[in-house]
């Protein structure tokens, strides 16, 4: 194990031949618990801050497509395949990276569809970007207001993407290109964001070009997901992320097997 406050690496004592890029969402943490489950399954983890830390983008706003690419370059160099697993926002930047770069496996928990905007402070632009230039992004809803407390924001997306339809076809993934297996992972009871809609979007335009995709769902589970052997997570971005702690780790118990089935994880 090597840990230090932007990364955290996880050894397999016994290794399956993957190597796993795991990426949080909006609340920034490394994912050291998540890393640490894989490398006892026989992959090689590293878990990233990919926001907030050294160097980096002070925020989901602008963040280069490449840091990923070069994190998994790094770790493809020992093993025979490698992944990129991410959550949310994480996911997302999963999608994004496994479309512009060779990537074996990719696991979206909770995914987008499309890229959306972030902002830093200063103003609003794309999450992502590739080669310097910004990546097209959907923008939200600015007359949207929030109408629960803790805020949901899964309607905010869902109106955001009807804004300008043109828009939102620029911003979509282009999951087609992403050539190796692909599992995602969404609750039914999501309040952050429709990822359930998201879900079936990304499996129907992969179907479309002849693309299959594992979708796991579960109608109760909400935006966090937990994997046999995790421990709910705590603290984030103050919000409604629906679901239950029994549903959530029930999405995690069918999801497993498929995640660990195209990791080649050992039992």
């Amino acid at each position: 194990m090597v840990s230090s406050p932007d990364l955290h690496d996880a050894y397999p004592e016994r290794p399956c031949g993957t190597a796993v890029l795991i990426l949080a969402g909006s609340s920034g943490r490394v994912e050291n618990g998540r890393a640490e489950l894989f490398a006892r399954h026989g992959a090689r983890a590293r878990a990233i801050r990919w926001f907030g830390g050294v160097d980096q983008r002070p925020a989901p706003h602008e963040v280069p497509i490449e840091l990923f690419a070069a994190q998994l370059e790094l770790l493809r160099k020992d093993h025979d395949r490698i992944a990129v697993l991410g959550t949310s926002f994480g996911a997302e930047a999963a999608l994004v990276t496994a479309s512009l770069f060779p990537v074996d496996i990719t696991v979206a928990i909770a995914p987008s569809s499309v890229i959306w905007s972030g902002n830093d402070g200063a103003g609003w632009s794309s999450h992502w970007t590739h080669r310097g230039a910004p990546l097209p992004a959907v923008r939200f809803d600015a007359d949207w207001t929030p109408s629960t407390e803790p805020p949901e924001y899964r309607s905010l997306y869902e109106t955001s993407l009807e804004l300008d339809a043109e828009r939102t076809a620029s911003a979509t993934i282009a999951v087609e290109r992403i050539p190796g297996r692909l599992v995602l992972v969404a609750g039914g009871d999501d309040r952050v964001w429709p990822s359930d809609g998201f879900a079936a979007a990304i499996a129907r335009r992969r179907r479309e070009h002849g693309r299959e995709t594992t979708v796991v769902t579960h109608p109760s589970a909400g935006h966090r997901v937990v994997l046999p052997g995790e421990s709910a997570p705590t603290g984030g971005v103050r919000m409604a992320r629906g679901g239950t702690e029994s549903a959530d780790a029930e999405l995690g118990a069918l999801a497993w097997p498929e995640i660990a089935q195209a990791l080649r994880l050992h039992d």
